[in-house]
């Protein structure tokens, strides 16, 4: 539902009109009685995550080999 509302009214009613679009409305914002602004809903975030985005970007399981001994010995101060 969109509603349609003049600044003086927006100026004194802010709170419920701000609710209102947080619940999904759309409330036009009127000066002189043309629309002027628009007060809605913050859409979801643009930035969701997408598994394999980062596909061919790593490339190697270094991460899962045995580190080589003289590495070993030092994180083990040997």
């Amino acid at each position: 539902m969109t509603v349609t509302v003049n600044v003086h009214q927006a100026k004194t009613h802010l709170s419920r009109l701000m609710e209102r679009a947080h619940a999904g409305e759309q409330i036009i914002l009127a000066k002189a009685g043309k629309p002027y602004a628009l007060l809605g809903p913050i859409p979801p975030s643009a930035t969701t995550r997408r598994p394999g985005r980062l596909a061919g970007e790593y490339v190697g399981p270094e991460i899962l080999l045995p580190l080589p001994e003289e590495l070993l010995d030092a994180w083990e101060g040997s």
